[in-house]
């Protein structure tokens, strides 16, 4: 009656409160007045206490589960439909400032197709993008044998195009088709777009230049390249293998043994072939290292790169010349930190400003390099205030500056002598002439104090994967090996050799992408170098240098990429369109690129439920695509999403091109399969952050990108959040902050006008390729840049108050009337010295559907009212130090990079004191917990440490707990008729309601949850809202002993939850955290049973256990019987958790102890800690914890030296063990790096297919 009260009293309740909330009319007073003195009747009657709130239940709102119903409005556009129709459907045209972009379509052209005429065919001049307007064409490759294959089939908006032949045309290389035709399945109206307009309007805007090569450079890694390597394995097949060599200088007779320059106090000698790679001739501990920014980026290699320039390039050696020319500043790695935290930046920036960023160097602080902007982020990137010189007597090799030197070099201007003097200019002039050739240097003093001349003994790794500050290398003598890892193998496979008169590295320097291969000597080599910030600034006086260097990328490619350039497409969908719906055709697999997709079903009943979301780098379609099915989901844009899209025919042809393919392919779709049959969607899950990418199958919050930050009120210190966020998330990885006023500074005051709209967008997609995440704080009224952030948003932050008053907040408001499809969390901040979080339902349930909340306890820096300039100098300060990582910003960080480390505890009477103990060990050991789960004692333990955070005010009201359950008087007291249980349940109650009072689940200071048994509808229960002691106690009722307790929200009754999942390590996965530390208190059953036969007397029993002489029988009785069934699923459950790669399982030794032991309370903790710091100590000791903390894709991108502008840390790499000297085919399975940007996992083959793969009818 009691429950049903309660039901009736809410109803009355809310109905009298949606009255008052309305304006009263004279004829509604009576009738609110009656309702009234029913619901006083009511509470007089019941004696029922004022009820705290609940929950409120909301689905999602349609904005967020269904896609636009219209499509592409091309009639109410201000431009031509066939300008938009090439502007939406090749990308690399949307880069282009609009006066750019309209003067290239001037040079339109229409183009009729009768059905099977050709638009192109082999042997004519491949110089132009077509664009299908009306009809259908094929796209055909012709094999050797004079057989056509249908690579792809294009429909009305696709391009055919290749951004290779682009680029060739533009660098005046121009090629015919070979092997690529494109015929007209039916009569078709065809778009083309000569490339030779490119040219036109480059004469007109030569800034422009380096952009657009720019774009076509991270097309060709971004798209074709890694597609093709990351999916299908392919290595060396990717690159052309028959490039001339060009003897620069004769080669000294024993290259792989002789040092073709050494310089030392005598003059040039030979190499000493008895002495170690990388060991100088001396080799004692008084050898210096070198100091030059250049040489410090070997790593391992400084002990041999010491420096040495003529006195013209360097006025700080001895001798030098007052007047020269200083060095180039060294490369900043701050590009973000600074500006964010001033906004000061000079004026608007230019295309190539544009394409300086992208290359990861910081214009600013090169511009600005005497203010206290490039002091302080020389102070956060660590960079030395000073260069200084170093005097080593003798030098195995050497590292020379380029500067203009003549042969007849005075001898008090060379360290070496006259003869040394000359021949290292001899060098210089003879490099220089072939290095202006091969980059059409126009002036060469260009390469003045950029070039530097370095000797690389063998076995050096001049370069390693993954790494971001890379360099042009130039060949002089010897060759350079490029090598690869091999996806899940400690292999590499070498893709081409370098040879005199090539160069290297160049894809990364114009991409500003992660070294994609490590660069290696495996003879003695000697090359020219240019750093990245160097060959930035010699195009900036030279736009067309980027010309030559690029046509040397693309002189590298095999035919074969030159193929597939043509079929793979990049795509863009826009802000709530759908990709495809649910029942199309599945033709063909997408990739995510930048941007954010969310895949929603619609169920036989016509309701739709979110499935998951899918973020950059992760795969869509591809599990219907695989098995030929119609799609089984709506996938539709969240927001503004680029897309590689890959036909089914060109994976067809690349099957029967490379068989080992096929290998690859099984495998990926396995590891598809089983992620898909692991991943049990709890839910949190099913409303929450989206679906796992495809290296994190259940994490749902690993792939987001952007966060845009929203302040409920003028009150919230948006500008101190943000930072102190940004900070936390630093230690993850490289983070940028964008505030309106950063935006004008950088990109000029009309970047936010509707004119900027595609520059904006482009340089915003732009900014989380090379970020692993980007932070939009608003404005806080609904301004441009507001909107701009919402739009921009994976999951937007609303930020609030803890300690004030529940409230909407009018930007919310204004947000409720617009289709926001990001998803909501709710970020609550307290003070470090204010109370604990309440009324925490209220904030929600005036909200609409919010994924979740989080409560933040800030430091006072946070809190405290100072200008702009005094929170600048303070985050400062701020920024030199590391992160807690055990502050609650940090925890917000792994939230939001899917990095949460969850405790779950489980359940077994008075054993799960020990879970306190170990709980201690890991504060001491300094592992972060983030989220907090269990089951029973578990439950109870798990809910006091989400509200204290300590383990010592844990273990303090868990012993007065403990003292409560030892009194035998108030068990005795509780005893009950036992119909139902034994006891009544009421003492029990009591000592629960005396620890929790009336602390509701939403107000724990950690995420917390706990499982229980749900006897009416026979199903596992996962509370994360409600009651605490209420839902504590469910959790905690054993059988036979204590009642059932009624659900408050249903009825229901619940049990103990240890009946279906005593480890719930599973549903912390599924509420999103990467680590699970799983601590098992439960009872071991005995496994070794007597074998009694087909029958029991019970009798026989009674005698083996009274006769002391007689054999022991190990038997269970009815209780044990009925016990055991009742944990069967539960016992299955634990071993499913034991065994899978997100849990770390520990069981402290407390066997011993049995279930209601609460009095040894003392000794069950020390048992429990004194196992922990075993555990810990070990997982200290080897790598466990930091893996813990680690960030996968950061790890990924930035795997070796992480020389990032914006990641203010570098790592110097580690010798790598020599690969063979030979360049070996590439075994089947070759894969890719994960240096690189994108984390790619998947590929895209039917399953026909797969099983009977098309060469084996051959």
């Amino acid at each position: 009656m009691l429950f049903y009260g309660r039901k009736i009293m809410r109803k009355v309740s809310q109905s009298t409160s949606s009255l008052v909330d309305t304006t009263i009319s004279s004829a509604s007073r009576p009738r609110m007045k009656k309702k009234l003195k029913m619901l006083n009747i009511a509470k007089k009657f019941l004696r029922i206490q004022k009820e705290l709130p609940t929950l409120q239940l909301k689905e999602p709102p349609p904005s967020v589960l269904e896609a636009d119903l219209t499509e592409f409005d091309v009639a109410n556009s201000h431009l031509p439909s066939e300008v938009l129709y090439m502007l939406k459907n090749v990308r690399v045209l949307g880069h282009f400032e609009k006066p750019l972009f309209l003067e290239l379509c001037k040079h339109m052209v229409f183009q009729q197709c009768q059905q099977g005429d050709y638009v192109f065919r082999p042997g004519q001049p491949d110089t132009s993008i077509y664009v299908l307007q009306d009809g259908k064409l094929e796209l055909f490759l012709t094999e050797p044998d004079g057989k056509e294959t249908v690579m792809k089939e294009v429909f009305p908006g696709d391009s055919v195009h290749s951004l290779l032949s682009i680029l060739d045309v533009i660098t005046g290389h121009q090629r015919p088709y070979r092997t690529v035709c494109a015929r007209a399945a039916v009569d078709s109206t065809v778009l083309r777009l000569p490339v030779e307009a490119f040219s036109a309007v480059f004469e007109k805007y030569p800034e422009s230049l380096v952009r657009v090569v720019q774009i076509i450079m991270v097309r060709l890694q971004r798209v074709t390249f890694l597609a093709l390597h990351n999916y299908l394995g392919l290595t060396n097949e990717l690159f052309s293998h028959d490039m001339q060599p060009l003897r620069l200088f004769p080669q000294p007779g024993h290259a792989a043994r002789t040092s073709p320059v050494r310089h030392g106090k005598r003059g040039l000698s030979s190499a000493d072939d008895g002495r170690e790679p990388g060991k100088s001739r001396e080799g004692g501990p008084g050898t210096q290292p070198p100091t030059h920014p250049h040489a410090a980026t070997m790593g391992g290699l400084s002990c041999w790169c010491s420096e040495w320039s003529h006195p013209a390039a360097d006025p700080l050696k001895a001798g030098g010349l007052e007047t020269a020319v200083p060095p180039p500043p060294p490369l900043s790695r701050c590009i973000s930190m600074p500006v964010d935290i001033s906004g000061i930046q000079k004026g608007p920036r230019s295309d190539f400003d544009m394409a300086y960023e992208r290359g990861r160097i910081s214009v600013s602080l090169q511009e600005d390099s005497t203010g206290a902007l490039a002091a302080f982020s020389r102070s956060v990137s660590h960079e030395p205030k000073e260069r200084k010189s170093v005097t080593v007597e003798e030098q195995p090799s050497g590292v020379y500056h380029y500067n203009y030197c003549e042969d007849d070099t005075a001898p008090g201007d060379c360290p070496f002598g006259p003869y040394q003097g000359r021949q290292t200019s001899a060098i210089f002039e003879a490099a220089k002439r072939e290095l202006v050739k091969l980059m059409k240097v126009e002036d060469p003093s260009l390469l003045n104090n950029r070039v530097l001349l370095h000797h690389a003994k063998a076995g050096t790794v001049i370069a390693r994967q993954g790494d971001q500050d890379v360099s042009l290398h130039f060949v002089l003598w010897g060759c350079l090996h490029v090598y690869q890892r091999m996806i899940d193998k400690a292999e590499d496979v070498c893709l081409f050799l370098t040879q005199p008169g090539e160069m290297v590295g160049q894809l990364a320097v114009l991409t500003g992408e992660p070294l994609i291969f490590t660069i290696k000597a495996n003879r003695d080599c000697t090359f020219l170098k240019i750093s990245k910030s160097d060959f930035y600034e010699i195009m900036r006086e030279q736009p067309s240098v980027v010309l030559s260097v690029a046509h040397t990328v693309a002189a590298r490619m095999s035919p074969f990429v030159r193929q597939m350039d043509f079929a793979i497409d990049w795509m863009a969908v826009e802000a709530g369109r759908a990709l495809y719906r649910q029942g199309d055709k599945s033709d063909c697999t997408y990739i995510a690129l930048n941007g954010r997709l969310r895949s929603v079903i619609q169920k036989g009943s016509g309701k739709k439920e979110l499935i998951g979301e899918y973020g950059r780098g992760d795969l869509i379609g591809v599990v219907e695509a695989l098995t030929r099915q119609p799609r089984a989901t709506t996938v539709h844009a969240v927001r503004d999403t680029e897309l590689a899209k890959l036909p089914e025919g060109t994976l067809n042809n690349i099957k029967r091109r490379y068989p080992q393919v096929v290998t690859r392919l099984i495998h990926l779709l396995s590891q598809k399969i089983l992620g898909n049959l692991q991943q049990l969607r709890g839910p949190f899950a099913s409303s929450g952050l989206g679906m796992a990418s495809s290296s994190e199958p259940t994490n749902p919050t690993s792939n987001l990108s952007t966060v845009a930050v929203l302040p409920v009120c003028d009150d919230v210190p948006t500008a101190a959040f943000t930072l102190e966020l940004k900070h936390a998330l630093n230690a993850i990885g490289p983070t940028l902050l964008l505030t309106s006023d950063i935006i004008r500074a950088r990109l000029g005051s009309s970047a936010l006008d509707s004119i900027q709209e595609y520059r904006l967008s482009g340089w915003l997609a732009q900014q989380e390729d090379i970020h692993r995440i980007v932070l939009y704080q608003t404005d806080c009224t609904l301004t441009p840049w507001t909107v701009r952030c919402i739009r921009q948003a994976d999951c937007i932050l609303i930020v609030g108050l803890g300690d004030q008053e529940p409230v909407l907040g009018e930007l919310e408001q204004m947000l409720e009337n617009t289709a926001v499809r990001a998803l909501k969390q709710l970020v609550l901040l307290h003070r470090e010295d204010g109370p604990s979080p309440s009324r925490t339902v209220e904030w929600l349930n005036m909200r609409s559907w919010c994924s979740g909340h989080l409560h933040i306890k800030c430091p006072r820096r946070v809190f405290s009212r100072r200008s702009p300039t005094k929170l600048r100098e303070m985050y400062e300060k701020v920024f030199e130090k590391s992160a807690d990582r055990h502050s609650d910003f940090s925890r917000l960080a792994r939230v939001l990079t899917g990095n949460t480390i969850a405790l779950v505890l489980g359940g077994g009477g008075a054993r799960g004191c020990s879970h306190i103990g170990v709980i201690k060990a890991m504060e001491e050991s300094g592992i972060p917990i983030d989220m907090v789960g269990g089951t029973s004692i578990g439950a109870f333990i798990g809910a006091l440490y989400a509200e204290e955070r300590s383990a010592v005010r844990t273990k303090q009201r868990a012993r007065e707990w403990a003292k409560c359950m030892n009194s035998v008087f108030e068990t005795v007291l509780d005893l009950t008729y036992p119909i139902t249980s034994m006891f009544s349940g009421s003492a029990f109650n009591a000592s629960i309601n005396k620890v929790f009072q009336d602390k509701q689940i939403e107000d724990l200071w950690l995420p917390y949850f706990n499982v229980t048994t749900d006897i009416t509808a026979s199903a596992m229960r996962v509370h994360t809202d409600g009651s605490l002691w209420r839902y504590v106690r469910a959790s905690m009722t054993l059988s036979g002993y204590l009642p059932p307790l009624c659900d408050p929200k249903d009825g229901n009754l619940l049990m103990d939850g240890g009946y279906i999942n005593n480890l719930p390590a599973d549903i912390a996965r599924n509420l999103g955290a990467k680590t699970v530390i799983a601590i098992d208190v439960g009872s071991q059953d005995e496994t070794d049973l007597c074998n009694y036969g087909d029958s029991l007397s019970g009798w026989w029993l009674l005698w083996k256990r009274l006769n002391p002489w007689a054999e022991k029988v190990k038997v269970p009785d009815m209780a044990e019987i009925q016990s055991r069934l009742a944990y069967v699923s539960c016992v299955r459950q634990l071993e499913v958790v034991k065994s899978s790669s997100y849990c770390e399982y520990i069981r402290p030794p407390i066997d011993r102890f049995k279930t209601m032991d609460f009095g040894k309370f003392d000794e069950i903790y020390d048992v429990g800690y004194q196992h922990g710091k075993v555990v810990f100590d070990g997982w200290s000791r080897g790598d466990i914890i930091e893996k813990m903390v680690k960030d996968r894709r950061s790890a990924d991108f930035y795997e070796s030296k992480r020389m990032d502008p914006s990641s203010g840390s570098s790592t110097l790499p580690c010798p790598l063990s020599p690969p063979s000297p030979l360049c070996p085919s590439s075994p089947p399975g070759a894969a890719c790096p994960p240096g690189v940007l994108l984390s790619l996992t998947g590929i895209f083959l039917s399953l026909p297919a797969l099983l009977h793969p098309p060469w084996s009818s051959s």
